[in-house]
Parts: C-alpha cells; structure tokens; sequence
C-alpha cells in the first residue's frame, strides 16, 4: 500500500464530496449513500477559504480520503474527515488527522474540536488519541419559516461598503473575543460574501453591534435547497443576552424569507441551556445529534451563560 497525505487540490473537489457524501452515506446507512446531504455543499466552500489547510490521502495514485481544517482565531475545527468506505480500518483516517494537528500547532489555536457520531465507540477512540475528549452533545435543529417575506430593518454585511465591512469586521472579533479569548469568525464571514453562499445578519443596538449570525442559504452552500443555515451565530454576553438572542433569531427568519427559504436550520451546543430552552420555545425541533470533543478538555465557549449557535459538523 502505497499511501501520501499532502495537500487537496481544486480539481479533485468534486472527486472529495462525492467520498464525502459515499462515506457518511454508506455509516448511517442509507440505501443510496451517495444521495446524503443532497444538493449541499460542504468540501469545495470550506477549501476555498483556506486551501493549505486542506489534506488529501493518496493511495496507489487514487483519492481516497479527505480532511479539512478551520480557522476561527484562537478556536480550530476540522471536517469532514472522510475515507472511502472500502479502505476503512486501515488507519488513513489518522494519518489525515495528523496535519491538521500541525495546522493547529501553526495557527496558535486555544482550543481544537470537533463534531462526531454521539454512538460510534471507534470515532471516539480515534479522536482521542490525538487527546480529545467528548464533552457535550450538539443538536442541528430545524424550524419552517413562517414570517412573510419584508425587507430587514437591520443591515447584512452585504449591504456594506468597504470600509464599513471592515469595521464590521472588527466588530463582530470584539463581540465574540468577549466570549472566548481570540475566537474570531472573520474568515467565515469573508467567505460566505465572496463565495455567495449567503449572508451574515447583523444585531445593532443603540450602542454598537450586539450580534451577527452567518448564514448559508440554498443549493451550493453548506445549507441546501430551501433551507437557511445559521453556520455560527451569537450575542454580546451580559444580562440582555437572552433578549438579544431572541432578536437575532427574528432577524434570521426574516433573512432567510426574503431568500424564499422554507427552513431556518441551526446547532445548539447542550452547554448553552438557556439557548436551547428559547429555541425549544420557538418550536425549533432536532434533526441530527453529534457530540463535540474538545482539546483539551475545557469548556472554551461552550458555557451556560452563553448564547451561542455553531455546528462543528
């Protein structure tokens, strides 16, 4: 067996999510397991925005696996790690996971997680001989959207000109620094604008920013056909987060109305009770259940005093 890990390359994209949608198809077991996450994009859009943080494995001159890292500040994620069901057990998968390590290691990063299956005992083990430990349970949850369609009162980052993007830049680090040292969605944000994968929503109050939430909408992006996806969302921390909370959720359905979507989807970390209750309120209903594992074992920004949305898939 002749096995190289090295960088992910654009043209063998497509090549990536069909493995992708193959491997994760073929483990929950769906009769056509290329058919899992339909028309969703989830390889090429997170390649883009960082191709050297992109890792391939290569056996006998064939693709046959994939990982990708992210950067958000001082927090670092990876996935979809994906092998080709016919070369699993042969011990690929940690081969992919140890540039990412690397990665890490350059990127400074605080804390480095990920999202697995809660009942698979082998990614459990695997994960944690890189030293992480699973923590909390993450639920995607989904709602239809009922509000009509109307203009936002508030601003998206789109509607900005340069130099306010960059201050709103600017603003959402300071907001989310406040949460955990460093943790800065920056990248995410730059990469749904120029990737037109959708939109980030933005809470202002009479003082500043006090929330955003980046969403993916529509076929092509990390969401899928009819379905806005809020990838990442949260409030300034404070007494009025809760309320804050609340308003961005408003303001997320209003956004993806006025795309014609007809689902508001979004993951919750169980760690952040508060936010749960209030989506369990809106009649928000779970989809899909993962477990987070974090190194080292620490909370980071997983805490019940924060308001939140993320999904570490």
């Amino acid at each position: 067996m002749n096995l190289s890990i090295r960088l992910l390359q654009e043209h063998e994209l497509p090549t990536a999510e069909r493995l992708f949608r193959l491997a994760f198809g073929t483990f929950i077991g769906l009769p056509q397991p290329a058919d899992f996450g339909g028309d969703a994009n989830y390889v090429q859009p997170r390649w883009k925005v960082d191709p050297a943080a992109a890792f391939a494995a290569e056996l006998d001159g064939k693709l046959v696996g994939s990982n990708i890292a992210t950067c958000w500040g001082s927090v670092g994620t990876f996935g979809p790690l994906t092998i080709h069901p016919d070369f699993w057990g042969q011990g690929i998968a940690q081969r992919l996971i140890e540039p990412v390590m690397a990665r890490f290691d350059q990127w400074g990063t605080r804390q480095a997680g990920l999202f697995t299956f809660p009942n698979s005992p082998k990614h459990h083990a695997l994960y944690q001989k890189f030293g992480f430990y699973p923590r909390f349970l993450t639920f995607i949850m989904a709602k239809p959207i009922h509000v009509v369609q109307q203009d936002l009162p508030e601003t998206t980052y789109s509607q900005l000109n340069p130099q306010q993007r960059s201050n709103c830049l600017k603003a959402c680090s300071t907001l989310t620094d406040a949460i955990y040292s460093g943790l800065d969605l920056s990248r995410e944000i730059e990469a749904v604008h120029t990737q037109n994968l959708g939109d980030t929503v933005l809470l202002w109050d009479e003082t500043d920013l006090a929330g955003f939430a980046i969403c993916h909408c529509g076929a092509g992006s990390e969401a899928g056909s009819d379905v806005c996806y809020i990838k990442f969302g949260a409030v300034r921390p404070g007494i009025q987060a809760g309320e804050l909370f609340e308003q961005l959720l408003d303001l997320c359905e209003m956004y993806g109305a006025t795309q014609k979507m007809l689902r508001l989807v979004a993951g919750v970390n169980t760690s952040h009770d508060a936010a749960y209750s209030r989506m369990v309120a809106r009649r928000f209903r779970v989809e899909i259940i993962g477990v987070v594992m974090h190194k080292p074992n620490e909370p980071g920004y997983n805490r019940p005093d924060v308001f939140i949305l993320d999904d570490w898939r």
